[in-house]
């Protein structure tokens, strides 16, 4: 008899071995399948078989399988990027990853209120150092993204006013609109939060002022909005933008890129009331999928707490006098202490980043936070400059923008997609195409320059510019 000598699945791959198969089948109670996707229609489901081609025996099969595929990916430590829009290449202290990947902070994702003091404590010490930054004193320990705190924000407004209505710049990132958007809900269900878009101002690129006037009323829950912008514009009217919104009762919301603050103003100087924003450029790499990092802040005033859907850390007194610790507060009113009854769902967050963000705000104090702000205003305005000069090139607001900015190409021939097909050739990832999101702003590109950029990389930016619009 021939022996068979086809590799046979590895035990613990569940997922391909017939014998574990049929007993999660057994334990699920179902003979088919089948019943477990009967929720999803038909016409959702792939019809064409997967061709995963053959079992692996070994994991260093599985290895250089996995490693032969991700070769094929191109990323911003081998090549010049200049993309953004949301997610930023700036650099990370080595020191960041170093304390991420210690065990005390890597496996000690969860415990009891009472429990690991020391994780606490670095949480307490995140919270405390994100505060002093946006001129807050409360602040909820990290969800998941920018535009998950920003969906948070809109739905506490909305319970602290009783109202259903938010107004949002036109300007907003469209990926974070699609998950504020998520967050309100829909019009057939209870919870809705109507979203009205501003206009913005074609002339400077900030929220249209006029159009701001006309949507506000009594109806209107908060007024949102990012300074800087998703397309790099300061707001310097925001002052006048948080009057006009508690005229009418509203709460003001604004979205922050934390690393803005060394050389801006924080929120809290110009009316804000909640300040929500991204923790991303605080420590943590860009990555390709997963959470990067948001955060909630507001004044230490009970409306405001006894409305965050995130955990909160606290210093306390125990049974030795003089003691202090550190334990988690008002943790009923989350979706951890109280399921779906608490005031938001949170879901497992993004606490690991948390700990880089501790690590990177602490190593650079408020001097580095000045230092790393002025770097990255001089050279990104140095780049708008740079290609303004280019003929057919024209940077649209090259006056108050801080690390973005957008460049039309209306008066030149070349596609952008053929445009970045040549950049690319050369090893220069260039910005954003606008064309989708903002058609109104014509054939633009928002392009991104941060304290990484070498005057020689933007030099050479430039100069692959002027050759690939020939």
């Amino acid at each position: 008899m021939k022996k068979n000598t086809e590799p046979s699945p590895h035990p613990y791959m569940a997922n391909s071995n017939n014998g574990n198969f049929d007993q999660m089948m057994k334990v699920a109670d179902v003979s088919d399948i089948e019943e477990l996707f009967e929720q999803i229609p038909i016409a959702h489901r792939t019809k064409r078989d997967f061709d995963l081609g053959p079992v692996l025996s070994a994991e260093s099969s599985l290895y250089r399988h996995m490693t032969g595929i991700l070769r094929k990916s191109e990323n911003c430590e081998d090549n010049l990027n200049f993309l953004g829009a949301g997610c930023w290449q700036h650099y990370v202290p080595a020191i960041c990853d170093e304390m991420v990947m210690r065990a005390e902070f890597l496996t000690p994702v969860w415990g009891t209120p009472s429990s690991d003091h020391g994780r606490s404590q670095a949480w307490f010490e995140f919270a405390s150092q994100l505060g002093e930054l946006v001129g807050m004193e409360f602040v909820g320990l990290p969800v998941y993204s920018f535009g998950t705190a920003g969906g948070h924000a809109i739905r506490m407004a909305a319970r602290i006013t009783k109202r259903s209505k938010v107004l949002l710049p036109r300007s907003l990132d469209p990926e974070r609109l699609a998950v504020m958007k998520t967050y309100c809900s829909l019009p057939e269900l209870t919870g809705y939060i109507e979203i009205v878009l501003v206009d913005m101002d074609s002339a400077t690129g900030r929220i249209d002022l006029n159009d701001l006037k006309a949507k506000l009323s009594d109806e209107v829950a908060a007024v949102y909005f990012d300074n800087p912008s998703y397309l790099g514009v300061v707001e310097s009217e925001a002052l006048e933008i948080s009057r006009l919104a508690h005229e009418y009762g509203a709460e003001v919301i604004v979205g922050v890129d934390p690393i803005s603050l060394g050389i801006l103003v924080p929120p809290s100087e110009y009316g804000a009331d909640i300040v929500v924003g991204t923790t991303q450029p605080l420590g943590v790499h860009m990555n390709c999928g997963g959470g990067v990092g948001g955060f909630i802040a507001t004044r230490d005033e009970e409306k405001y707490a006894v409305e965050y859907p995130t955990l909160q850390v606290s210093l306390t007194n125990t049974s030795v006098e003089g003691e202090m610790a550190f334990g988690l507060t008002l943790f009923e009113q989350s979706s951890y202490g109280s399921r779906e009854q608490g005031k938001d769902w949170t879901g497992n967050s993004v606490y690991l980043w948390a700990i880089a963000n501790a690590v990177y705000m602490s190593l650079m104090g408020p001097q580095g936070f000045r230092d790393i702000g002025n770097s990255i205003i001089e050279r990104s305005h140095y780049a708008a400059t740079r290609i303004n000069s280019i003929p057919g090139l024209k940077v649209l607001w090259p006056e108050g923008f801080f690390k973005e900015f957008v460049v039309n190409f209306d008066d030149v021939a070349i596609g952008l997609d053929l445009l970045h097909s040549r950049l690319r050739d050369v090893g220069i990832f260039a910005g954003k195409d606008l064309q989708s999101d903002f058609p109104e702003l014509g054939k633009s590109v928002l392009y991104c320059v941060t304290e990484i950029h070498t005057k020689e990389d933007i030099d050479q930016l430039v100069a692959a510019l002027g050759e690939a619009i020939k």
